[in-house]
């Protein structure tokens, strides 16, 4: 998650920083959800997710809590990320 200090040094979240897009600029699931749905670099998304949270239940059973998704992405990017595409790209064009 993004997030500052402000003045106070109170740690402040992202969307409290930036301003809030018009409502005609923000997406909303309505718009094309079969052409976001069927698009390679959706799937690739939801595909990338999977082994993460796969990771973060992996990480936190090994750690007896939960480790917290961004740490898991960060672990799974540093240590994994590279492997599983390459292993993913092969896979997709033997197929």
């Amino acid at each position: 998650m993004w997030a500052h200090r402000d003045a106070e040094n109170e740690i402040v979240d992202a969307p409290a920083i930036f301003p809030k897009l018009p409502d005609y600029m923000s997406p909303t699931p309505d718009d094309h959800p079969d052409l976001v749905k069927e698009s390679l670099l959706y799937k690739e998304f939801l595909a990338e997710r999977e082994e993460i949270l796969r990771h973060k239940w992996i990480e936190s059973e090994k750690a007896g809590h939960d480790v917290g998704f961004e740490k898991a992405l960060l672990d799974w990017i540093l240590k994994h990320r590279s492997s599983w595409r390459q292993q993913r790209q092969q896979r997709q064009q033997g197929t």
